[in-house]
C-alpha cells in the first residue's frame, strides 16, 4: 500500500512538473524603471516593444499579427506591454496574449497606479494613446509608430536591421 502512495505522489510530481515547465510565462509588472530595464536587457538586439490594451479594438486586429511577424522572425526580441488604465485585468490581459499567440513573448502588464509616470519615463511626450509600437534598432534608435504597426513597415525596418552587423 505504502508503495502504491508514493507511486501515485511520484506520478503527481512528474505531471504537475511538466505542466509547469509547458506553462506560459507569467506576466511581469511594469513599474517604476522597468523601462531602463527592457532597453538594457535588448541592447544590441532589434526590439519590437508594443504597447496595447485590453480595451483597445484595433489591438485586438494587430496582436495576432504580431505574434505571426515574430514567428516568422525569431531574430528579432518582441515585447508587449498592456498599459490599461482599468486596474486588475491581468488574467483578461493573458487570455487575449494566448489566444493571439503572445504567451511565450516577453509580457508586461502596467502595475502602478500612477500611469502618467510610466508613460512618461518611456516617453515625456506620449499621452496614451494605443496601440503603439516602439521599433529599438542594434544601436539603441527608436522608432515610434503611433497607431496600429503595419507589417510592411516592421519587414522593412527589420530588413534595415538585418542588414546592419
Amino acid at each position: 500500500m505504502r508503495r502504491r502512495v508514493t507511486g501515485i505522489l511520484g506520478l503527481a510530481i512528474l505531471i504537475a512538473s511538466v505542466v509547469a515547465l509547458d506553462a506560459a510565462p507569467a506576466l511581469k509588472p511594469f513599474e517604476r524603471g522597468t523601462w531602463q530595464s527592457v532597453l538594457k536587457g535588448h541592447a544590441g538586439r532589434p526590439t519590437l516593444v508594443h504597447f496595447w490594451s485590453v480595451t483597445c479594438g484595433p489591438c485586438r486586429i494587430e496582436l495576432p499579427l504580431l505574434a505571426q511577424f515574430a514567428k516568422d522572425h525569431p531574430g528579432i526580441d518582441v515585447v508587449t506591454i498592456s498599459a490599461d488604465l482599468v486596474p486588475n485585468l491581468p488574467a483578461a490581459t493573458q487570455s487575449m496574449l494566448d489566444k493571439a499567440g503572445l504567451s511565450s513573448t516577453e509580457n508586461f502588464i502596467f502595475s502602478d497606479g500612477f500611469v502618467e509616470r510610466l508613460r512618461f519615463e518611456i516617453d515625456p511626450a506620449w499621452q496614451g494613446d494605443i496601440p503603439r509600437t516602439m521599433l529599438i534598432s542594434r544601436d539603441g534608435t527608436i522608432t515610434t509608430i503611433e497607431g496600429s504597426a503595419e507589417i510592411a513597415d516592421l519587414e522593412k525596418w527589420l530588413t534595415q536591421q538585418l542588414a546592419i552587423r
